[in-house]
């Protein structure tokens, strides 16, 4: 039997600098994390690509990888991380695939998503290709997931959604699923939320899974009042649906979606006292990686 070092389970490390000139005037800095052995074996491997690259340090990426490798709980599986560029709520946020735009909502910051679907399109068309073209991959939609946070997680929502041949599993932590069209009042934005209106258009996009996550100490906010705070009430309703204040949207659910039962297509996980930072996505990421790529996951 042959035992790795703690070492030898930490992932190789390379640096890529790629060129996206339809959303970038400067090279987008990519991080891929090889597997254990992969320069010594002609397997295949599925992919995880990943939003806000420039976190993964924070997040403890590699380190949870190792774990879970020493533990035989994961399959070995490539990481392409994607560094945002400084203007990160331009870039991340909602798009429509269809006619080519981006749909962009308001914040307290400002616009949010004005160059979404540019870079969605770079992600899809572009990086997955390159990746599949320079590693060895397992090409098949089935075998890649894209995760992210906070305005990650809600871009990386919107590749699973905008792309279901290109993404197979979405994992998103505390995602900004309050982006909203109308902000005059808490109850405009409770009925303009942007991706809740993006799900209740449909259909259901057969094969892809959803793994959601926020933690129960992320804000205090609670525009509806009804005592659970925002970021666990929009991806709640996100889920299950919303009907209020003469609106009503479908949910991932009312298009087909399972959300119980060991292969559920929607799985939605709470992490006791976790707040919106990077400490928190730290605890969300092994369950994370145990779902994607449990060593008992199907295709």
């Amino acid at each position: 039997m042959l035992l790795l070092l703690p070492c030898a389970l930490h992932a190789q490390v390379q640096k890529l600098e790629l060129d996206a000139p339809a959303f970038a005037s400067e090279r987008v800095h990519v991080t891929v994390y090889l597997p254990p052995g992969y320069a010594q074996s002609t397997a295949r491997y599925p992919v995880l690509y990943a939003n806000d690259g420039q976190d993964m340090q924070a997040v403890g990426l590699q380190e949870t990888l190792a774990k879970l490798y020493g533990e035989h709980a994961i399959e070995p599986v490539l990481v392409v991380a994607i560094d945002m560029l400084h203007d990160r709520a331009s870039g991340y946020g909602l798009s429509d695939r269809q006619r080519g735009q981006s749909v962009v909502g308001g914040s307290r910051i400002g616009a949010i998503g004005l160059r979404a679907a540019d870079y969605s399109s770079w992600v899809a068309t572009s990086l997955v290709p390159y990746v599949d073209a320079h590693y060895r991959t397992r090409a098949d939609a089935r075998q890649r997931t894209v995760m992210g946070w906070s305005l990650g997680a809600l871009n990386a929502f919107n590749l699973g959604w905008q792309y279901p041949e290109v993404f197979g599993k979405v994992g998103a932590m505390s995602p900004s699923f309050w982006l909203a069209g109308d902000r005059s009042s808490a109850e405009a934005v409770q009925g303009s939320r942007l991706a809740q209106a993006m799900v209740d258009h449909g259909p259901k996009r057969d094969g892809l899974k959803f793994w959601f996550a926020a933690g129960t100490a992320e804000e205090t906010n609670d525009r509806d009042h009804d005592g659970v705070i925002d970021v666990i009430d929009d991806l709640q309703d996100l889920v299950g649906g919303y009907r209020g204040d003469g609106v009503q949207r479908r949910g991932l659910r009312q298009l087909g979606y399972t959300t119980t039962g060991a292969d559920a297509d929607v799985t939605v996980f709470l992490l006791p006292g976790g707040h919106h930072q990077q400490a928190s996505w730290a605890k969300m990421l092994p369950v994370f990686l145990r779902w994607a790529f449990g060593v008992s996951a199907r295709p």
